[in-house]
């Protein structure tokens, strides 16, 4: 792993790319990785504008067939990344700062993978019967994405309990993806898709799905809508017990993601109709707030004192 040595200009020029695609596409996320030096916060953009290209054909007006087409071919970028096929002066910048961040840190980069693997469920307009199945679709398209940053964070030398690090990020990821499942209700429903389990809609009087501003008639939208950030919520405290095992400015990256989640999560368990009435955001002071704290590290040693674990 070689995280020291200057990029030369071709690859910074990639990174660049990458580093506006995400501040212009991924606000949540921008927000947290401009709190990392600059080698990860380059090689974490690399891995956002490739996710990002990855969801945009998904999200695409392409046909079916055309999709899988393309989520093929981003595959096969992925394979020449792998087989460090790549050359610096590529013309996919995407390609160049990904294979660059692969050589700097240790990616599984099977995790992209598996967020192709997701995508392409959404492609073929899958379903999902149970939170046992909703989870599969979430760990491919969120946990392999908490996995992958784990590759470029790392763990302190020493932090107890370590190896389960990738679980940890996994989690976190799932309690991200089933947040954003419930803030993009409404848009979901208007492209076609639903995710909630169809047990859980099933249960609330909720199957008629969410196509306009009011719930279904009879349903019990707010019992769902808190049934939801229960398990969210549970999510979450299991991922934090990654933050004492990082170090402070991943850490603060990590809090601050999460951070910002968490309190959209707060604000729809508040007014679970607001998720049908528009998308539910955070202003930018309070993402600062949450920024500032993370970067102070409250919510690491709170992690630490719930799990009974304090930074070696």
């Amino acid at each position: 792993m070689d995280t020291t040595t200057e990029a030369p200009p071709p690859v910074r020029a990639a990174y660049g790319y990458c580093e506006t695609v995400t501040a212009g596409q991924a606000r949540n996320f921008a927000y947290g990785i401009r709190l990392l030096p600059t080698g990860k916060r380059r090689a974490m953009s690399a891995l956002y504008a490739f996710s990002r290209r990855v969801d945009d054909i998904g999200d695409g007006s392409l046909d079916p067939g055309a999709k899988r087409r393309r989520l093929e071919a981003a595959r096969d970028v992925l394979d020449r990344v792998r087989r460090g096929a790549v050359a610096e002066d590529d013309t996919d910048p995407v390609a160049v700062a990904l294979a660059d961040a692969a050589r700097r840190f240790p990616l599984p980069l099977e995790g992209l993978d598996e967020l192709i693997d997701g995508v392409l469920m959404d492609v073929r307009g899958r379903t999902y019967e149970t939170w046992d199945d909703l989870r599969v679709y979430c760990r491919c398209v969120a946990g392999a994405i908490g996995r992958l940053s784990l590759g470029v964070f790392g763990t302190t030398p020493g932090a107890r309990d370590a190896a389960r690090a990738p679980e940890y990020a996994d989690t976190l990821g799932l309690a991200l993806q089933l947040t954003n499942i419930l803030r993009d209700l409404r848009e979901d429903a208007a492209n076609g898709r639903s995710y909630l389990p169809a047990e859980d809609l099933a249960k609330f009087g909720c199957s008629g799905g969410f196509h306009t501003a009011t719930p279904p008639p009879g349903a019990d939208f707010p019992g769902l809508v808190r049934h939801e950030v229960r398990r969210a919520r549970a999510l979450f405290a299991e991922g934090y017990r990654l933050l004492p095992m990082l170090d402070r400015r991943s850490g603060a990256c990590v809090a601050a993601m999460a951070g910002i989640y968490r309190r959209l999560l707060d604000r729809i368990e508040r007014d679970p109709g607001a998720v049908l009435r528009g998308r539910v955001s955070l202003p930018g002071r309070e993402k600062a707030y949450v920024a500032v704290r993370g970067l102070s590290g409250l919510d690491a040693r709170t992690a630490a004192r719930r799990t009974g674990r304090t930074r070696p």
